[in-house]
């Protein structure tokens, strides 16, 4: 449970509508390495991390991932809102508009819905750990992307908000694999683990 304080982690103020850049920037709300994944894989991952630092950390970075798809979509809702029906037409948005109107739905920009299959949760903190290091790293590199195709100082002041969390995220889940590979030369965690012949 957690307590919903309505404020943006970073703010977001975007004047012009753009519906062309909100359809590559839709990617990071419901993309294969957008927010929606991130925040679900890292909470989901926590039930099975044997160590309380580790839960926590996942805890932490998935709950501010939700922020980060808050702002993702506000950025989106921003960039359509007020359409007109010339814009709609000339920047590619009609198929998108036809099935959601300005309505913000998890999507990659290539038009694939949002599915659970682009996460991974393997209940084994050293592959988890290290499945979240190269997450984040794919959620920097469709940032700096979507840097590159940016022409609006307002989104790209956010967006660069945004990928600097992913390099944050990244260092924190190496500190957490460190730790992770600290504890297992401890106590071997894969002693509960069965053999296979």
């Amino acid at each position: 449970m957690f307590i919903y304080q309505k404020k943006l982690q970073y703010p977001v103020n975007i004047s012009t509508t753009n519906p062309k850049l909100a359809q590559i920037i839709i990617s990071q709300y419901g993309g294969p390495d957008g927010e929606l994944g991130a925040s679900l894989r890292y909470l989901s991952q926590r039930y099975s991390m044997p160590y309380p630092e580790l839960k926590g950390l996942l805890t932490d970075i998935g709950t501010e991932e939700l922020g980060h798809l808050e702002m993702v979509g506000t950025i989106v809702y921003q960039l359509t809102k007020n359409l007109k029906e010339r814009e709609l037409m000339d920047s590619g948005f009609a198929n998108y508009f036809v099935d959601h109107t300005a309505g913000i739905y998890p999507t990659a920009a290539s038009g694939f819905p949002w599915s659970a299959s682009s996460m991974q949760v393997k209940g084994d903190m050293i592959a988890d750990l290290t499945e979240d290091m190269a997450a984040e790293q794919k959620a920097r590199v469709t940032y700096d992307n979507i840097l590159r195709m940016s022409d609006d100082p307002d989104v790209s002041d956010a967006i660069r908000f945004l990928r600097a969390r992913e390099i944050v995220h990244f260092q924190r889940f190496g500190e957490g694999l460190r730790l992770a590979t600290e504890r297992l030369d401890q106590k071997n965690i894969y002693a509960v683990n069965p053999s296979f012949d």
